[in-house]
């Protein structure tokens, strides 16, 4: 499994067993609890690289309309994977 992944489960409060599966933290928590707070870390993480992505790295003056558009449409798409997800801030 990828790392950043593992990362991301426990931070939804996976616990990482030596048997290498993840388990609920806590008998209190529902599996379905984390599992949604897992995913809604991941739908973050994949708006941030979108809405952060340097389409033009070190553009120059002259690309700095069809820069600036690019990364409104960025943005645009970020807040409507969040919505189409229900992922809030």
């Amino acid at each position: 499994m990828n790392e950043r992944i593992k990362a991301l489960a426990v931070d939804a409060d996976f616990m990482l067993c030596e048997d290498g599966d993840f388990y609920s933290e806590g008998q209190s928590q529902k599996i379905t609890d984390g599992l949604q707070k897992f995913a809604e870390l991941i739908v973050k993480e994949c708006i941030e690289k979108i809405t952060t992505y340097d389409l033009v790295p070190g553009h120059s003056a002259k690309w700095e309309d069809i820069y600036d558009i690019h990364a409104r449409l960025l943005q645009d798409l970020g807040e409507e994977l969040k919505q189409h997800f229900g992922v809030e801030e």
